[in-house]
């Protein structure tokens, strides 16, 4: 399994395959990944630990273990972990192409490229 450490906190690829890709997000409390959205994949979000707020769009929703959210392709997303405990999301991708490289960030704590 890749693991990959990110400011906000790390994510591991637990499965890849034509089509669609899973992988854990841990975001540590406090941070919260850039506002982002990407032209050629959706994605579903399970929570798996913690209680995030999760940006859809212009709406905030707050979300327990056991719950999910789908997020579109190319509609804004942000995961913010406002807890004192490390938040886990299960994060399903689905599309013809699931590279890094489709993410467009709108805004970002990190200074990270928007492209």
């Amino acid at each position: 399994m890749e693991h990959v450490i990110r400011p906000w906190g790390s994510y591991q690829i637990l499965y890849t395959t034509p089509g669609y890709q899973v992988k854990k997000l841990v975001i540590h409390p406090g941070q919260r990944t850039s506002l982002q959205y990407h032209h050629k994949r959706s994605e579903h979000w399970i929570v798996t630990r913690g209680a995030p707020v999760l940006q859809l769009g212009d709406d905030q929703l707050m979300l327990q273990i056991n719950q999910s959210l789908f997020v579109p392709t190319g509609v804004k997303h942000r995961i913010s972990n406002v807890g004192t405990e490390d938040v886990e999301i299960i994060e399903c991708q689905i599309g013809n192409y699931l590279g890094e490289d489709d993410i467009v960030r709108v805004e970002d704590d990190y200074q990270r490229d928007k492209n």
